[in-house]
């Protein structure tokens, strides 16, 4: 197969034409091109056109673009290369080298003025508007806008190119007012159009975020109120059973009364064994419970139970009390690393009227994981000794004699 293209042996660069090979070479200074059947890749962008010649050349359009659609048009495009041209050019270099003693003096390139104007006035400075008109051949303000885009990262974008003075002659013509002005409105429209589909690009990822954030809020939302509800039933599950057991003591009560007023009367005592049956097991049910919490709740109800029995007469001091202890557990619960919290001084007028001074009261807290220190002056909770779970039972049950009107009745 015939030659259809020259390749760099320095870097490995395939080249259309021997003009190609020859810029080449004066931008790297590699000297070593030979003949290949390789072709050059033509990847032609089926979005906006671009053309890449290298798979690396569509991998950074797809990143700067996003386009990722390209259509191979390299055998329509390959023919063989002709070296004529550049054997004779070779020989007129060579010529020239072994005439002139002195290396040619370096210029910058004539470019178009007017295509040079206009990427000024697009923001381009003027080194890299140069640069750009030069190496696109001062063929179209979007080749050397494309350029620019393309060469960006390049290390001497913003320097003027220079080339030998003899090949510096005028540019390339270039097209006329009407036809720079309608690439000039199509680049700008083009531009446009891509800023629109940019702009509904990151308008559908952000909705996509906002989508899945609100799933992720509704998720929580569930799950917290699945909580609240476990924990609404637990509590009146509690209430019921405390109610129940009121209940009984009022009916054993009321029995109990019933059978003295009899005897008082003369009359024969009423068998109580019918009643009694029910009794025993929902103490025995309660009491066979294993887990600890269970035990411990007990003994905080026990507290509040003694604590308003023994102030049965003075219902405000008693609910003022229920609250106190309510506030103590809440503030270790939800502040635990803050100390002052987690101590009481007991000898507080305060403390002493409130609590200290009701039977259970400080049992209850002791119940809570508070203990006595610096010889009993104060009640402390240590930080590492907090447990929730005791201090969640502990806040329940508290609950439960604040709003149960018959938490304690006897």
């Amino acid at each position: 197969m015939a030659g259809v293209s020259l390749k760099c042996g320095d870097c490995g660069a395939l080249l259309k034409s021997v003009e190609e090979a020859q810029e080449h070479a004066e931008l790297t200074k590699h000297a070593d091109f030979s003949e290949s059947t390789e072709p050059v890749l033509n990847l032609v962008c089926s979005t906006c056109g671009k053309p890449c010649r290298s798979k690396t050349e569509s991998d950074l359009h797809t990143k700067r673009t996003g386009h990722t659609e390209f259509s191979d048009k390299t055998l329509e495009t390959v023919k063989p290369i002709a070296l004529e041209v550049a054997k004779s050019n070779n020989d007129v270099d060579m010529v020239d080298a072994s005439t002139s003693c002195e290396p040619e003096e370096m210029v910058v390139p004539d470019v178009d003025s007017k295509l040079l104007e206009e990427l000024e006035s697009m923001g381009f400075s003027k080194e890299r508007a140069t640069r750009a008109l030069h190496f696109s051949g001062n063929s179209s303000l979007e080749a050397a806008a494309n350029w620019i885009v393309e060469h960006e990262e390049d290390a001497d974008i913003d320097q003027l190119p220079l080339v030998p003075k003899s090949k510096s002659g005028p540019p390339k013509p270039s097209l006329t007012p009407e036809e720079r002005k309608a690439k000039a409105q199509e680049l700008k429209e083009r531009a446009r159009k891509k800023k629109e589909e940019e702009e509904k690009r990151m308008e559908r990822e952000r909705e996509k975020e906002r989508i899945r954030i609100g799933r992720e809020l509704l998720e929580a939302k569930r799950i917290e109120e699945e909580n609240e509800r476990k924990r609404i039933i637990a509590l009146r599950k509690a209430e019921k059973e405390e109610e129940k057991r009121a209940r009984e003591k009022i009916r054993q009560k009321l029995e109990e009364d019933k059978a003295e007023r009899r005897r008082k009367l003369g009359l024969p005592a009423v068998d109580p064994t019918a009643p009694k049956p029910a009794a025993p097991v929902v103490e025995e049910k309660k009491s066979s419970l294993p887990v600890r919490p269970a035990t411990k709740a007990e003994q905080m109800r026990e507290c509040l139970r003694s604590l308003k029995q023994s102030n049965k007469d003075d219902e405000a001091k008693v609910k003022t009390a229920f609250n106190t202890l309510l506030t103590y557990v809440k503030n270790a619960a939800t502040k635990p690393e803050e100390e002052k919290f987690r101590k009481i001084r007991l000898s507080n007028a305060a403390f002493q009227d409130r609590v200290g001074k009701l039977e259970g009261g400080i049992k209850f807290l002791e119940l809570c994981g508070f203990e006595k220190v610096e010889e009993g002056e104060f009640l402390f909770l240590a930080r590492e000794k907090i447990d929730r779970a005791v201090l969640n039972s502990a806040g329940t049950e508290l609950n439960s004699a604040i709003n149960n009107p018959f938490f304690g009745v006897l």
